[in-house]
């Protein structure tokens, strides 16, 4: 099989029920969420290289990843619909349930917050902010394709704005596994309530 087709060469490509621009909306939303998996698999391959000494912390981290990228395959699956059916959608409300179910156990873990918080700390907990931001981004994606007045799943939009959610508060989970402190915001004020301990979106 060969892997290219020569299709796109004038710079369109195939979406389930027609093509379009490779620059359309639904492309933009889709090849973001590709990207996205892509930093996801360089977290989990990092989370992995600890395994000879990790906990069952560190084996349910990686087994969490490794779940996500499955789920933004399904993800882009969703998006690549020119015209969403209802009955060939992969993207369940219980997906997003099971996130919550796992930033909820993540949480309950970590020191509460105080101020702002930047990338970074431990190296797994540097991938794991990248991947909360071009996260962000593949939701403005979704969004803007929901502005377009094209049909979107609206079930992936909820589960990619949870999803952010769970790459902040895992990305902290990382660095108090590791021992190292997050990094705080210096020059903000104290911002939070001293039972926080996630930013808000």
């Amino acid at each position: 099989m060969r892997i290219y087709t020569r299709t796109g060469d004038k710079g369109s490509t195939s979406v389930i029920g027609g093509r379009v621009s490779k620059d359309d909306v639904r492309v933009e939303a889709y090849g973001t969420i590709d990207e996205l998996n892509a930093f996801v698999g360089q977290a989990a391959a990092a989370v992995s290289s600890l395994e000879r000494d990790s906990s069952a912390d560190w084996e349910e981290l990686a087994e969490e990843l490794a779940v996500i990228q499955q789920e933004l395959f399904d993800c882009g699956s969703d998006l690549s619909y020119a015209n969403p059916e209802p009955a060939k959608l992969k993207v369940t409300a219980e997906m997003a349930e099971r996130l919550e179910a796992w930033i909820d156990r993540h949480e309950a873990a970590l020191p509460p917050i105080e101020r702002f918080i930047l990338p970074g700390g431990s190296e797994i907990a540097a991938l794991l902010h990248v991947c909360r931001t071009v996260c962000r981004r593949a939701e403005r994606r979704i969004v803007t394709l929901a502005a377009s007045s094209q049909p979107y799943p609206e079930e992936t939009l909820r589960y990619i704005n949870r999803l952010s959610d769970y790459f902040f508060t895992a990305a902290r989970r990382a660095n108090v596994l590791l021992g190292v402190p997050d990094v705080e915001y210096e020059r903000g004020a104290r911002v939070f309530g001293e039972n926080r301990r996630s930013q808000p979106e």
